[in-house]
């Protein structure tokens, strides 16, 4: 397969008029404003109430994406992209689609040390260099948790008939508002008639 190229045709949509907020330490945010119960409740529903333990001590990333997870009639297909290693080994296994079925998939991560906002994934499918399709989905804001943190994107159609059926690179991308890069990565996918 093809290897990414240096011009970045996947690029996150920007909000009007948005601009980065300062970075707050988690424990400043846990106290701010204590009396608010809607802020209160908020910051409960992001996990900020309670002392985290951070899941990977030695990796300073902030999100750690664990895996990129195709679900479909049944089938549950993981792509581990917890390292470059593990992403490096996507190389030599495209992920099998069978034609026309309905698919989604759903991204696993850990949010560590401090809150992320306005993450967002996109994903690109190019066939011999051309566009084919292009995904954005606004996941949200994630407070950090000990645990997998995960996103279920919309389901799409696979295409099908014999001119779609083949092989396909597929760029994803992690993103957040501050247009912080937490994962980029390119894989094969293969278009067949059946499972494989």
């Amino acid at each position: 397969m093809s290897q990414q190229d240096n011009s970045d045709d996947l690029v996150a949509t920007k909000t009007e008029n948005y601009v980065a907020g300062n970075i707050k330490d988690i424990g400043k945010l846990r106290n701010l404003d204590s009396q608010d119960e809607s802020l209160n409740r908020w910051k409960e529903s992001l996990g900020l109430n309670e002392e985290i333990k951070v899941r990977f001590p030695d990796d300073q990333r902030t999100v750690i994406v664990q895996a990129l997870v195709m679900q479909s009639e049944g089938k549950e297909i993981v792509m581990d992209v917890s390292t470059p290693q593990a992403i490096k080994n996507l190389q030599d296994k495209p992920l099998i689609i069978k034609e026309g079925v309905e698919y989604a998939f759903k991204i696993k991560f850990v949010v560590q040390r401090e809150m992320v906002t306005g993450l967002k994934f996109l994903q690109q499918v190019k066939r011999v260099g051309l566009p084919m399709d292009k995904l954005e989905v606004m996941c949200g804001s994630y407070g950090p948790k000990f645990e997998d943190q995960e996103r279920v994107f919309p389901s799409n159609s696979a295409p099908s008939g014999f001119m779609a059926r083949g092989s396909y690179t597929v760029r994803s991308k992690f993103v957040d508002d501050d247009n912080n890069v937490h994962l980029d990565w390119v894989w094969p996918m293969e278009i067949k008639k059946e499972w494989v």
